[in-house]
């Protein structure tokens, strides 16, 4: 058997030859970036497949040489918050359900993830039961540089990472490559034309696991800023400085995001989530983080507030008050 397949307008491909059914994200100019279409598309196949008793696997990958996937379009969800729709909100509920469905899926699924993979590419990847890495993976949890916390599932998989790697990759969004992905657990499998590279993470794990194990975003800096040994004093410096780049309210979102994952279920993490967007686009940050980074590009956003000591707990705390009885949760079907 031989098939191709095509949906959301040729921004996703698939080729169905034998038992495989490969997935191309088809947007290279964007670096895959996924599209609303793009996301019910999926969905709509993963739906057949399941029952399709000829398909035995399915491969996920991007087009082009430089992406697997850089996340969601977020241009298009900055746009539907500005016109006032709620085009944004739909979105995330589509993604998150496509999200739990890899992780779930009956059959074997497969991430190719030779490239960027970032955000919305890292929801479909951490999915897959084998996460296969090359040369030119380049990976990363970016959210909070964008006034964002590190969704599509990452309550789930970044807090069940060894030691406290979770809660650096998730805080800081370091870009990391194939090496450390699959020492951190993000991966399973190298292959690529050239040897792979040691990584880093390994020999920053002691400084990472002592002052990522703070209770409090401050603290986590005041530890950094605290460090002496020499072969750790610029990694520490240097990640202090991201941190101050950081919405100061989503850092403290996001630990604590991290410590209630780490005792949730994968669909109350996805639960979890989702909620805390609509507290997102609420508070105000995330649309100013896309503003300033990726649409108007002036590199300045305007947090508020604008320093982690002005953080209240209260103000963390309103991100987690359900929005939703139980049994009316968008995503309440996710069992």
């Amino acid at each position: 058997m031989e098939e191709r397949l095509t949906a959301a307008g040729g921004e996703l491909l698939a080729h169905v030859r034998g038992k495989v059914a490969t997935v191309t994200l088809n947007r290279p100019s964007s670096l895959n970036a996924l599209s609303m279409g793009m996301l019910e598309g999926l969905a709509a196949w993963l739906h057949a497949w399941e029952r399709d008793d000829r398909i035995g696997t399915v491969v996920l990958r991007g087009a082009g040489e430089k992406a697997f996937c850089a996340g969601g379009d977020i241009r298009a969800l900055h746009a539907s918050f500005v016109a006032g729709t709620q085009e944004h909100h739909a979105f995330f509920e589509a993604e998150y359900a496509l999200d739990y469905r890899i992780h779930t899926y009956p059959k074997p699924v497969v991430a190719v993830v030779d490239g960027i993979v970032m955000g919305g590419g890292m929801g479909l990847a951490q999915g897959a039961g084998l996460r296969i890495a090359g040369s030119r993976t380049k990976m990363a949890m970016p959210e909070t540089a964008i006034g964002l916390f590190p969704d599509v599932g990452g309550s789930y998989f970044l807090s069940r990472l060894p030691g406290r790697l979770g809660a650096y990759l998730g805080l800081v969004g370091p870009t990391i490559d194939a090496a450390d992905a699959i020492y951190c657990g993000l991966a399973d499998l190298y292959v690529g034309a050239t040897p792979q590279a040691a990584g880093a993470l390994e020999a920053l794990r002691p400084a990472i696991d002592r002052h990522f194990a703070h209770d409090s975003v401050p603290a986590i800096a005041a530890s950094l800023e605290s460090e002496e040994l020499p072969q750790f004093r610029e990694w520490a410096r240097t990640t202090r400085a991201l941190l101050d780049k950081r919405s100061p309210t989503m850092l403290a979102v996001t630990l604590e995001q991290l410590k209630r994952g780490a005792t949730l279920c994968l669909a109350d993490c996805f639960r979890m989530e989702l909620n805390l967007i609509h507290g997102c686009f609420e508070q105000g940050d995330f649309v100013e983080g896309i503003r300033a980074l990726i649409v108007e590009k002036d590199m300045s956003p305007h947090w508020h507030p604008a320093r982690l000591s002005d953080v209240e707990r209260s103000s963390v705390d309103a991100f987690f008050a359900p929005r939703w009885a139980p049994a009316e949760h968008p995503l309440a079907f996710l069992s």
